[in-house]
């Protein structure tokens, strides 16, 4: 505390710094110095909490986690072995579709499926853990391995302490004498599920090469992630009761109609025999002296609307997601504003894409699954022990966006193909696809069409074989046009004249 006393007031001496000053404007600020960890372990559970009560109540909540999770996923970020000979990689690619059909150890969804569940907790909570369930053959999978998932709630964020020798447990995760992480220990069941009976508060350790951990770390040391919320929490809620108490102070105006003065009622505490009702074009006799008034409810005037705009923004900017995805609200932005704020918004979602969904997941599920496959005999790869950097050699290709012009933009990637500036590999992996996948379905197609008789292609275009019959004949065809074009003066019978 004396130290403190003493920076504070040498540096209101030297200055130079207004963001470090004690000042009038600063004075209440009070920024903590604790660690992401110390923060996390405090606040974390909290904020999770209350990021899925948001989900589960506000619209925009729910809206601001789907959108991430389908540009993240889409249909899935798919792998491409880079395996040079063509027959292994097509088998190695079909046994791989196969299993993910068989990789959810809940049985509820396929591989992809999990990597949208993995993003939209990432999202919610800040982190996910995926267990690697290792079945027997009797079980009857193509390869035997499924995946079950974790939430961040399974993994208790106070278990901290030292164990014998270096070691030492925390957060939930156990670290070996350097730093590298060992085991997790988890929870038996989640300590919110009351349906689950029994077990409540036991842990099991589970070796860390036998767990998945995803997050997003923000901060250098960060062990456990943060929710996205937590920026926006304070907005959204307070937005949400604000709403509800515009909408209670409609609901309750719209109940008052009209009052009745009258100046000296015979009886003041008895009601009228009957209540008067006004209907649409109805005329109303009134006794002497008897005034009628309605009362004067208040509006929210003009500035609820901009009021909502400027803090949705807020809440959007919190959330990394843009206004249009976070509302639904097209009419709030041209074509160029919101072609630039998607423009942001996924170099953002590619980012987490390569350096969280990729690197962490799709990769360590790949090393292991392919591991499996060799030594459960499900595809035969000569030399892998070997060569098993070159077997796992892949890349991962996530779901193309598409933009609001889909035609603009194939032209323009037919003049980058045709310039040199990209490949048609490239092109294709852009879409989500394996280029040699493709090339063997079209060539396929052509010879099932030239077995039949069919050609669906456009005339003159590149997709047709330079040097074939067709292409010949519709040349000359061309050729004999642009004659007749040219001589068309001579050949045009003479107009008949006028008059």
């Amino acid at each position: 505390m004396v130290f403190d006393a003493f920076r504070q007031r040498l540096g209101g001496i030297i200055g130079g710094f207004d963001a470090a000053q004690s000042q009038r404007r600063m004075r209440g600020f009070r920024a903590s110095r604790a660690h992401v960890n110390t923060l996390i372990a405090a606040s974390g559970e909290t904020i999770t909490a209350r990021a899925r009560w948001l989900v589960r109540n506000n619209g925009y909540a729910a809206n601001a986690v789907d959108a991430f999770a389908n540009h993240v996923v889409g249909d899935g970020i798919k792998p491409s072995s880079k395996i040079a000979d063509a027959g292994q990689k097509e088998e190695l690619q079909k046994l791989w579709l196969a299993w993910t059909d068989e990789a959810d150890a809940e049985g509820l969804t396929d591989f992809y499926g999990i990597q949208r569940r993995a993003a939209r907790e990432v999202f919610l909570a800040g982190e996910v853990f995926l267990r690697i369930r290792t079945r027997r053959p009797e079980d009857g999978l193509t390869v035997p391995m499924q995946l079950q998932m974790l939430p961040s709630e399974m993994l208790p964020m106070h278990m901290n302490r030292s164990l014998p020798g270096a070691g030492s447990i925390r957060a939930g995760i156990e670290f070996d004498g350097i730093g590298r992480r060992v085991a997790y220990h988890f929870l038996r069941r989640h300590p919110g599920d009351m349906t689950d009976p029994g077990l409540a508060g036991e842990t099991v350790r589970v070796p860390a090469s036998e767990v998945i951990h995803i997050l997003d770390p923000v901060e250098a040391g960060q062990l456990r992630g943060v929710s996205r919320f937590a920026a926006a929490v304070v907005k959204l809620f307070t937005l949400d009761l604000y709403d509800d108490a515009e909408l209670e102070r409609k609901k309750t105006a719209a109940m008052f109609a009209m009052f009745i003065t009258s100046p000296a009622p015979e009886t003041a505490l008895d009601p009228a025999d009957e209540d008067l009702e006004v209907e649409p074009g109805q005329v109303v006799r009134l006794d002497p002296g008897e005034d009628v008034t309605t009362p004067a409810t208040p509006d929210s005037g003009s500035t609820y609307e901009p009021f909502q705009y400027r803090t949705l923004l807020q809440i959007g900017a919190a959330l990394g997601v843009p206004y249009g995805y976070l509302t639904g609200d097209t009419a709030k932005g041209n074509f160029s504003n919101t072609r630039i704020a998607l423009i942001d918004f996924r170099r953002r979602i590619s980012a987490f894409q390569h350096s969280v969904m990729v690197y962490q997941l799709c990769r360590a599920v790949w090393t292991r699954w392919l591991d499996m496959a060799v030594l459960a005999g499900a595809i035969e790869l000569p030399s892998y022990a070997a060569e098993r950097r070159q077997y796992l050699a892949c890349d991962w290709l996530p779901t193309k966006w598409d933009w609001i012009d889909p035609a603009k933009d194939a032209s323009a990637e037919i003049l980058q193909i045709e310039a040199g500036l990209k490949s048609r590999t490239q092109a294709i992996a852009e879409r989500g696809f394996d280029a040699e996948q493709v090339d063997r379905e079209i060539a396929a197609e052509r010879q099932r069409e030239a077995e039949m008789g069919l050609d669906f292609r456009r005339p003159g275009s590149p997709a047709q074989a330079a040097g074939s019959d067709d292409t010949e004949d519709q040349q000359a065809d061309a050729q004999d046009n642009d004659t007749q074009d040219d001589e068309g003066e001579d050949r045009k019978p003479p107009r008949p004249e006028e008059g």
